[in-house]
């Protein structure tokens, strides 16, 4: 029996299309692991306080990606985002955001409060939801609703638990909802948004550190050339999750994206509870099972719903193009 044409040319876009969707789940767990495994980074950085750790992370991560984008020569961007003020000025809205985040988190980690940083990560969808209903005037689904409503109490109960609201989550949260609401609109890729935000943040972080050094404190220069180079690092710790994700998100469905970004704060969770020793009584662990619980029916809620998309489109009939439109064609 002969083998139909086309045959082979299908198994072999099936197989490219699985080899792709491997390289897009490797790719997302190697992006989502490194920033859930970032916070054994930042103590390395000690005796440099937390806003030095941080200029040189915004310094060192508009070189690293300079560098990239001059490899692959991805430059125009640059002009058309030059031209555009409202774009520009939303680039600077989310590296003023992102400057808010990040220095909060390194401060965090630094001072012992690693798991409370991952309740910020842990919150961030609800805190996403929550705001497009306040911003963007989005309609939820009554599960939605309910799992809004257990994040909120989940926060009260941590407040009780804390002795005062768990400030570090809820800055971590709002301001990480916040630069993805402003990034939408940016509507640049990752590796571009981060140059164009670290261009910003560029002149004031080297500013900091000029300033720095010549008031005698900087670490950069008195630490010893292994301190420096792990200053340095930085700007590589930063991007290369950035590149991963970027290399995931084009190859892998936004639901399993959804599910992989959950590893990020479970990875930092049991490296404050189980590396750092942080303490968890009893009312800590109640605050958190309601927000896993809040999460849970979110993430529930999310896949019925793409899956009802999916069968939708599954079982819509097909409009044939007519002949002569072949033929135009």
């Amino acid at each position: 029996m002969r083998a139909r044409p086309g045959c082979a040319k299908e198994g072999s876009v099936s197989g490219k299309s699985l080899g792709e969707g491997r390289t897009g789940l490797l790719n997302g767990f190697a992006a989502y692991g490194m920033w859930g495994l970032v916070p054994l980074f930042w103590p390395l950085l000690k005796p440099a306080g937390a806003v030095e750790i941080l200029a040189h992370r915004m310094a060192w991560s508009l070189v690293f990606v300079a560098v990239a984008l001059a490899v692959v020569r991805r430059w125009t961007w640059a002009g058309e985002l030059i031209r555009q003020p409202r774009r520009l000025a939303l680039v600077a809205v989310a590296a003023a955001v992102i400057t808010v985040n990040w220095g909060v988190y390194i401060w965090s980690v630094n001072s012992g409060h690693v798991v409370e940083a991952s309740l910020g990560y842990f919150i961030n969808p609800l805190v996403t939801i929550a705001m497009g209903v306040l911003l963007l005037k989005e309609r939820l689904r009554p599960v939605q609703w309910a799992a809004v409503g257990i994040g909120f109490a989940a926060v009260i109960v941590l407040t009780v638990a804390y002795g005062r609201p768990p400030w570090i989550s809820l800055t971590l949260a709002f301001s990480f909802a916040t630069y993805g609401l402003v990034k939408k609109k940016v509507n640049l890729g990752g590796v571009e948004s981060l140059a164009a935000e670290t261009a910003i943040q560029f002149l004031p972080a080297v500013g900091y550190l000029v300033w720095l050094t010549a008031q005698g404190e900087s670490t950069f220069t008195s630490e010893g050339p292994g301190h420096a180079a792990l200053l340095a690092a930085g700007g590589v710790v930063t991007a290369l999750p950035l590149v991963c994700f970027g290399a995931a998100a084009i190859r892998v469905p936004l639901s399993t994206l959804g599910l992989l970004q959950y590893l990020t704060p479970v990875f930092q969770f049991l490296l404050g509870v189980l590396y750092f020793r942080e303490a968890m009584p009893a009312e800590r662990w109640a605050g958190f099972a309601l927000v896993w619980l809040a999460l849970t029916l979110l993430t529930a809620d999310a896949w019925r719903s793409a899956r009802r998309t999916r069968l939708a489109e599954f079982s819509a009939p097909k409009v044939e193009k007519p002949a002569s439109a072949a033929v135009d064609a």
